[in-house]
Order: C-alpha cells, then structure tokens, then sequence
C-alpha cells in the first residue's frame, strides 16, 4: 500500500519533500505532478524500480525514457549538445518539453533507447518537481503517467490512488492538472524532428 501525501503547489512542505526523497533512496517508485499531468519516477541507480515503472506503463523496450533535471547545468552531464542548440532550449525551459539527445556515458546504458543510444531531458515548471529534484541531488529517472491503452497522462491524483496504490510506494497530490503531456523534440540526429504535440508550443522548433 503506498503513501499519500498532500503537498501544496506553490509552498511544498520542506517536511514532506524530504520524506518522499527518502522513499526515493530507499528504492521506491513515486507518482508526483509535473507541469503537464503526474509522472511516475525512480532513482537512476535503480534497476528494479525502473522495471516496476516499465511494468505499471506497459513499456515497449526501446522507449525513451526521461531524466527530470532541475536545470540546465546538469544537461551536458547526460547528453551531448552543441552550443546552438543550448541557446535555443535555454530560451524555452523551464517548460512542458522533453527533449531528445544522444546520451553521455553518465547516463546508464538501461536509461538508454537500445537502438538510438539516446535519453530524454526535461526541466519542469513546476514547484512541486523542483522541490523534489532539489532535495534529490541528482536527476529523477521519469516518464509520463500515461497507463496502457490510454492516450493522456493521468490528471487526478485520486482516481490515480484508486488505480495504483497497491503498486507504487507513494503518490503525492499535488492537485488536478493537465492530461496533455509533454512536448517531445528530437534533437540526437542533428536536425529538429517533432515526435509528439503536446502542451509545449512546439513551433518555436520548427
């Protein structure tokens, strides 16, 4: 049975973040808002807990799967970039984008598309993720809480209760969001490739 904690949006409480921190060192797997419908995500060191999440989502071996950073300073970490293409991310973060890169040796060869070699990065607007993320230290291995068969992330954090208590250790509620998910740009073979709408304005890409 997983825990269930109301943390406000716009003043996490300090106490709170670091519980759900803990549970995160301990090998847990959280559900936790996000600036477009609630994510589900793990440390990256963690094996187990990643194939849980590939579990609850009904992954596809060769999905991307994200690492939600803080800020820009921790991108050139995990994924190669050039300078031109910095500008241009710089200019729309934080924001509803997860962003295609090939990957630095940083980043675990599991985290890693099988074919592409590549890791999704995205730097959330929102207060609740970047309490977390700070707290964290580190990256948070993420994808969207999109459950099989359904085409939108999870929005209601009670209806998500009802739905995977029994199969995440905690889920934070964090109020009702979005259920349009991120905007997905590929930027690893060189040139802008679009692979999924979402709530980014993805014409500043094109």
């Amino acid at each position: 049975m997983s825990q269930f904690f109301h943390i406000h949006p716009e003043n996490p409480q300090a106490r709170l973040v670091r519980q759900a921190i803990e549970i995160i060192h301990q090998g847990g797997v959280i559900i936790y808002p996000t600036d477009s419908g609630y994510a589900i995500g793990c440390s990256i060191g963690n094996k187990k807990a990643m194939e849980r999440i590939e579990k609850i989502r009904g992954l596809e071996k060769h999905h991307n799967f994200t690492l939600m950073c803080r800020d820009l300073s921790e991108l050139a970490n995990y994924a190669r970039v050039d300078n031109q293409l910095f500008r241009v991310i710089k200019n729309n973060t934080p924001g509803p984008y997860t962003f295609i890169f090939k990957g630095t040796k940083e980043v675990p060869k599991r985290l890693l598309n099988d074919k592409k070699k590549t890791i999704g990065i995205r730097v959330p607007d929102c207060i609740i993720t970047l309490a977390l993320l700070e707290e964290l230290g580190e990256p948070l291995m993420s994808c969207s809480l999109i459950l099989p068969g359904q085409e939108h992330t999870e929005s209601d954090p009670e209806e998500i209760r009802s739905k995977l208590e029994k199969h995440v250790d905690l889920i934070i509620h964090g109020g009702f969001l979005s259920e349009h998910a991120t905007s997905v740009v590929d930027f690893s073979e060189g040139e802008v490739n679009i692979i999924r709408e979402g709530s980014g304005d993805v014409s500043v890409f094109e």
